[in-house]
């Protein structure tokens, strides 16, 4: 198995949905600015399974890498459609990777800001018991 696919979609699912609307107003503005049909994708797509599966297509595509390496010899009994099939397959594995690294990192995220809050809470009550006994 190769994460290369899944790590590439998960960090452009990071980039465009939880970093660029903090990064200033500009994203937002051409957000609202975007024509109907994509400015529902872009709401739509805020599911890392469904970001996932259409980003995998695409990397897939440009970049010819996949998830399942196994899936590049589809049988020869499928005929053409084996190659729409191999990708579909491995869009749906890289989108459950992509979809597991998001909830992983959800999931991490929480105790990690809580433990830097309470450090600096921690911290801070040094500094004002120092000035305190000044």
């Amino acid at each position: 198995m190769n994460i290369t696919l899944a790590l590439m979609g998960l960090s452009i699912y990071i980039l465009f949905w939880e970093k660029l609307p903090d990064w200033g107003n500009w994203f937002n503005w051409i957000i609202e600015r975007l024509p109907r049909p994509l400015a529902y994708l872009y709401e739509a797509w805020q599911c890392p399974y469904c970001f996932g599966f259409w980003i995998a297509l695409a990397l897939h595509g440009i970049t010819g890498l996949q998830t399942i390496p196994a899936l590049e010899s589809m049988p020869s009994y499928i005929g053409i459609g084996g190659t729409a099939i191999a990708w579909i397959l491995d869009a749906l594995v890289t989108a459950t990777l992509i979809m597991f690294g998001q909830l992983c990192l959800n999931a991490i995220a929480v105790p990690a800001i809580k433990g830097y809050q309470m450090t600096m809470e921690f911290k801070q009550s040094f500094k004002e018991d120092s000035i305190d006994s000044l």
